[in-house]
C-alpha cells in the first residue's frame, strides 16, 4: 500500500483493477485549520494512454503495482517507436512514443542508467535517469568576465529542449540537465 502522500511521478498504481501511472501530481494546502492537504493526480492507462484525474487527501492509500524492473539501454528510434534492449539477456523492447511522453525529449543513442518497467513479462513504462549530458546545440557568445557574474542565457540543446546555462557556456559544450526539473547541473569535463 502506498500513501497518497508519498505517490511520485512515474509511480504506476491500482485504479479500478486497471495499472495507472502517475503523470502529474498537484499539491494543495488549505490555509484553514484542521484542513487536509490534496493532492490532485492526473494518471494515464497503462498502455492505452487514457487519462484519468482523481483527488486525494494525504491519508487515503492507493494499490501499488508490483513491477519487474530490468536495466535498460536506448538502441534508436523507428519512426514512432524507440527500441530498448536489455543490459543483461540482450532481449529487446518497443515502446511507442505516445506512451513515452515528455521523456521521449531525453533519449539520445547509447543512454544508460534507464530502467524498464515490466509488467507480466511486457515493457509498459520506463525510468530514465535523474539527469543526462547533452551538447549545446546553440546559444548566444560567450561574454568574456562572465564566470564572475551568476547570470544565466538561453540556451538550446542537441535534443531541441531550452535551458537557462550561465553565460560562460559556449555552443558544443557538453552540460549536465536535471531531467524532472529541465534545470543545468554542471559542465561536463571531457
Amino acid at each position: 500500500m502506498l500513501k497518497a502522500s508519498n505517490l511520485k511521478k512515474g509511480h504506476i498504481v491500482l485504479i479500478n483493477g486497471h495499472p495507472y501511472q502517475a503523470k502529474q501530481i498537484d499539491v494543495q494546502t488549505p490555509s484553514a485549520r484542521g484542513a487536509n492537504t490534496l493532492y490532485k493526480v492526473r494518471f494515464a492507462a497503462i498502455p492505452s494512454g487514457q487519462k484519468l484525474e482523481q483527488a486525494f487527501k494525504g491519508n487515503d492509500t492507493l494499490d501499488e503495482v508490483d513491477l519487474e524492473r530490468r536495466p535498460i539501454n536506448f538502441l534508436y528510434k523507428d519512426r514512432d517507436f524507440f527500441t530498448f534492449m536489455d543490459t543483461d539477456n540482450y532481449e529487446q523492447y518497443t515502446l511507442a512514443e505516445e506512451l513515452l511522453g515528455e521523456q521521449a525529449l531525453w533519449l539520445s543513442e547509447g543512454l544508460e542508467g534507464i530502467t524498464a518497467l515490466l509488467l507480466s513479462g511486457n515493457i509498459i513504462a520506463i525510468e530514465l535517469p535523474a539527469s543526462v549530458d547533452l551538447e549545446i546545440a546553440e546559444t548566444a557568445p560567450v561574454i568574456k568576465g562572465a564566470t564572475a557574474t551568476n547570470r544565466n542565457k538561453p540556451a538550446v540543446l542537441s535534443n531541441g529542449v531550452t535551458v537557462l546555462v550561465p553565460e560562460y557556456l559556449a555552443a558544443g559544450e557538453v552540460v549536465r540537465i536535471n531531467i524532472e526539473l529541465v534545470r543545468f547541473m554542471s559542465r561536463v569535463k571531457e
